[in-house]
Formats: structure tokens, C-alpha cells, sequence
């Protein structure tokens, strides 16, 4: 704590001369200035008492109850096909039951495409949707609206964010008569 030295004879012939032109609040005086008699005694401040530390609070946590069980997390399309599924799309054995080309779309449109294209696919009882959307090609993660390869690079995640993801058994690329490298099928469960 440190004590107030007071105004000096400067200051309090300003702080004077302030007083006087102001005009008072209604009900209110201009408050006058003490004259002091004689000059105050520099006095040394005492040294403050060092801060006295105390103890943090305790935290108190909780607890949550026990979920029943965590939400699954989005799937990768890690499933494996029987090896009747396998021999077919290697062999080109397959005919897609539902086409869905993404050339020529922006990533907006794409996206709205594909999901649209599901739900008709779905709603169709299609157990194969062969997917065009071009070759994967490398994309800056900070330019993936304009340049080549956008689309099928964002493809993969747009499916596992989808409604759509459980109802996907596999992704695969397509035989080279459907489009190979840039062509995916996906395999879609029977519906229940």
C-alpha cells in the first residue's frame, strides 16, 4: 500500500484554477482546496508483508455416467468381399446396375450428385453404382476446388460421411471395360 504524497503548490494552484471554472451539478459546491499550513513530512513508505500463498482450491470432478456404448466410428470400406465378389470384378465379370458420372461437376455439385444418385440407387435395390469421377491424381489439400483429381479425392470421405456409409460393403476399383483407375464400384448390402 502506498501512501498519497499529496499535491504540490504547482498542482494545487491548477487543480485551483480547474475548480473555479467549472460549473457545479445542481445541490452540488466546487470543492475547495485545503490549504496546507505546513509542507508534509516525506514519510517512508513500510514494506509490504510478503503475499501469504494459499493453497489452490481443490477441483472436484464428476463423474459422468457410463454410456452404454461409444458411437461406432465412420467406416473405412475395409470389408472384405466373399471370393465370388472378388473373382467377378477382377475378371470384369460385373455389370453395374446404376452409373453415376461426376465428370465435369465442381465439388459442390459432385457431392450433391452422388448422394442423390444413392438414394435413387437405393431406392432402386442396386447392388452395384459404378462411379466415374476420374483418376486419382495428387491434390494440395489447399487448392482441392480447381484442380484435377478434386473430386475423387474427396470422394472416399464424402461416403463415409454419409447416410449412405452403412449401407456400403466394399469400394472397389472398376475393371478397365468400366473406367479401372478412374472408376470406382461400390457394393452396396442387400437390402433388409
Amino acid at each position: 500500500m502506498t501512501i498519497p504524497r499529496g499535491l504540490s503548490a504547482e498542482e494545487q494552484a491548477a487543480w485551483a484554477r480547474l475548480a473555479q471554472s467549472v460549473t457545479p451539478l445542481a445541490g452540488r459546491k466546487v470543492p475547495g482546496v485545503a490549504a496546507e499550513s505546513e509542507p508534509k513530512r516525506h514519510v517512508s513508505p513500510k514494506p509490504s508483508p510478503k503475499p501469504v500463498m494459499k493453497p489452490a482450491p481443490k477441483l472436484v470432478v464428476a463423474k459422468r455416467p457410463a454410456a452404454a456404448t461409444p458411437p461406432p466410428p465412420k467406416r473405412a470400406f475395409t470389408s472384405q468381399l466373399d471370393g465370388h465378389w472378388n473373382r467377378r470384378i477382377k475378371s470384369g465379370d460385373i455389370s453395374p446396375d446404376y452409373t453415376l458420372d461426376l465428370h465435369g461437376h465442381t465439388l459442390d455439385s459432385a457431392y450433391t450428385r452422388i448422394i442423390a444418385g444413392l438414394d435413387q440407387a437405393r431406392a432402386m435395390g442396386a447392388r452395384v453404382v459404378l462411379v466415374v469421377a476420374g483418376r486419382e491424381r495428387p491434390v494440395d489439400p489447399a487448392d482441392r476446388q480447381h484442380k484435377r483429381g478434386a473430386i475423387r479425392a474427396k470422394l472416399l470421405d464424402w461416403l463415409a460421411a454419409s447416410h449412405h456409409s452403412e449401407a456400403i460393403a466394399a469400394v472397389r476399383r472398376a475393371h478397365i471395360r468400366h473406367g479401372g483407375d478412374g472408376a470406382l464400384y461400390l457394393v452396396m448390402k442387400r437390402p433388409r
